[in-house]
């Protein structure tokens, strides 16, 4: 395989394990969340700004891993000297 089918399958893979994180995280938060507010409803205002808080910053680890993705497809800084150690080793 070349560079590029690698870097496709790298920044999918990188999706795939990122978004499988966040959405666990993300679902073991809101669960949690929920039993705090059927145990006790009184804290239902503390208990939700806090799950927001935690849900923002469990979703910037996917904006983050989408970011990393799109650069390794579209501004990968190594594309040239991988290019051109594979145009040597072809001949």
């Amino acid at each position: 395989m070349d560079f590029f089918t690698w870097a496709l399958i790298t920044a999918g893979f990188a999706m795939a394990v990122g978004s499988l994180g966040t959405g666990l995280g993300m679902g073991k938060a809101i669960a949690s969340a929920v039993e705090g507010v059927a145990r006790n409803p009184g804290a239902s205002g503390k208990i939700l700004t806090t799950m927001m808080i935690g849900l923002a910053m469990i979703e910037s680890l996917a904006i983050y891993v989408f970011v990393v993705a799109m650069i390794i497809l579209f501004a990968n800084p190594f594309t040239d000297q991988v290019v051109q150690v594979l145009q040597t080793f072809a001949g």
